[in-house]
């Protein structure tokens, strides 16, 4: 499941939605209101006379669902509000000024029938003729996501730079990772499940203590040498067979390979003619990498000692 930001202007069409208000003549007293027509996002209705609330027009008229509005939320601070549609998807929505259009939220295979808000309005639940039920981050859309081998634990890393810890039986964050300084693009367990490695857009890679009852400051190295790039893509990082190596994707067209333990670069590995955004050691252990990039190759190499 997904969830896109956008612009109102840019929601569902090109042109900009023209606001002008109507004289007491034209309408007919100030109760009056017109409609004012567009191809973009919002029509509005505009009155004449005092405001009585923060939007920008008496009546906005917030388009942008392709079927049938099944359901309509405000959320408890009455500042956002959500709709969902037969078209699948969930739509976010100011409540003020221009209604902006903010986040579309995707993943229901079927109608979205019901919303539901949290109390702090950080998560939405859907229910959908999918015959699911779904929860939604709103404030921070999820870039990375691991799973404990013992299954209790779940790693989540997003656009608020820092690593979640949950634990599934209590459906809660037991503790977060702070580090990084910009999004969290990936995430995955070493192999002895006692430390997780992340990449994210500050052009690091950190490794982190997970143990149980381990310090409460839980860093333990960082990696450089594997640059975001201007593409800003999800770049992603992975262990070897033993832990003792780990590899990158760079936005420099390039693989970094470190050593675990002390966080020497030992390579960078060229070939690529675009950001190299996942890499992938051998499961069993042979000295070989593959790489996928943004060029529209695969590539699987040797990896030297």
């Amino acid at each position: 499941m997904s969830r896109e930001k956008r612009p109102a202007n840019e929601a569902f069409g090109t042109s900009q939605l023209v606001k002008r208000t109507k004289s007491d003549a034209n309408l007919g007293g100030s109760s009056a209101v017109a409609v004012v027509n567009g191809s973009s996002a919002n029509g509005a209705l505009i009155q004449a006379g005092s405001r009585a609330s923060a939007l920008q027009s008496p009546v906005m008229e917030l388009t942008g669902h392709s079927g049938e509005v099944f359901a309509a939320r405000f959320d408890p601070t009455g500042q956002c509000i959500a709709s969902g549609s037969m078209d699948r998807s969930i739509l976010l929505w100011r409540s003020s000024d221009t209604c902006e259009n903010y986040g579309i939220l995707t993943g229901h295979k079927q109608a979205v029938l019901d919303l539901h808000w949290s109390r702090d309005s950080k998560v939405l639940f859907s229910a959908s003729a999918d015959m699911h039920l779904a929860s939604w981050d709103t404030d921070f859309p999820i870039t990375a996501i691991c799973l404990a081998e013992a299954g209790n634990e779940l790693f989540t890393g997003g656009i608020d730079n820092d690593i979640k810890v949950w634990d599934l039986r209590k459906q809660a964050v037991t503790y977060t990772l702070i580090g990084h300084t910009d999004t969290v693009t990936s995430l995955q367990m070493s192999p002895d499940n006692q430390t997780l490695l992340s990449n994210a857009h500050d052009s690091t890679v950190r490794t982190w203590d997970v143990r149980p009852f381990a310090p409460a400051d839980r860093r333990i190295q960082t990696y450089d040498g594997a640059p975001t790039g201007q593409e800003r893509n999800l770049l992603k990082a992975s262990w070897d067979f033993k832990g003792e190596k780990i590899a990158a994707g760079s936005g420099d067209q390039s693989v970094a390979v470190w050593e675990t333990r002390t966080g020497k670069l030992l390579h960078k590995l060229p070939g690529h003619r675009g950001a190299v955004n996942d890499v992938r050691f051998h499961p069993l252990g042979e000295p070989i990498l593959v790489s996928a990039s943004s060029d529209r190759k695969v590539m699987v190499g040797e990896l030297g000692k």
